[in-house]
């Protein structure tokens, strides 16, 4: 990770140039002047039929929280046709963070030595403000069987998930990403 501290969090979202004067404004707030342990600034582009999504990211580790920032691009109301965006924030306190999820792809995994760059990670966290279901009919393996077997599914809490690739972010922004997931689960284990 380059510059951990405030300043460096905002020399990031200058980089990412997705209204940093906005952004910056809206984490600095959540921040609440507590000192930065970790962070990670994602912009992601979107295409969506004939519009182009701008959406930043910002992850900010501080001694007692795990500070969200986003915002996002939004094509305004047709009769007016001004566009909008919106900057959210969230912080959520660290003891409260349940689940740092770290995948990993890698190719050629033969080849794979300690220390080497993956070409993907997706860190999810989970402190359990957002728990999915998913349900589906339960059968068995009767073909013939016409009985109502209810119900099977999955449970998941993942409250944030954050994808980076070399190929579209760059190594250094994945380094980046297993860096801050590594800081936060440092600190969740204490």
């Amino acid at each position: 990770m380059s510059d951990v501290s405030v300043a460096g969090l905002r020399a990031a979202i200058e980089r990412a140039g997705y209204f940093p004067e906005l952004v910056a404004d809206a984490v600095d707030a959540a921040v609440a002047g507590e000192r930065v342990d970790a962070f990670v600034v994602h912009q992601e582009t979107t295409f969506d039929s004939d519009e182009v999504r701008r959406h930043i990211t910002v992850l900010v580790l501080t001694p007692s929280r795990l500070v969200l920032g986003h915002a996002d691009d939004h094509p305004g109301d047709p009769q007016d046709s001004s566009p909008f965006v919106t900057a959210s924030t969230e912080a959520v306190p660290v003891a409260a963070v349940r689940s740092v999820v770290v995948n990993r792809v890698v190719s050629e995994p033969m080849h794979y030595r300690h220390g080497a760059v993956p070409q993907e990670v997706t860190v999810t966290i989970g402190w359990g403000a957002v728990s999915r279901l998913d349900l589906e009919p339960a059968g068995c393996a009767d073909p013939d069987c016409e009985a109502d077997h209810g119900y099977t599914g999955t449970a998941s809490a993942d409250d944030i998930a954050l994808r980076v690739s070399a190929a579209a972010d760059g190594s250094d922004a994945v380094e980046r990403m297993l860096g801050f997931a590594a800081a936060l689960s440092r600190a969740t284990a204490q």
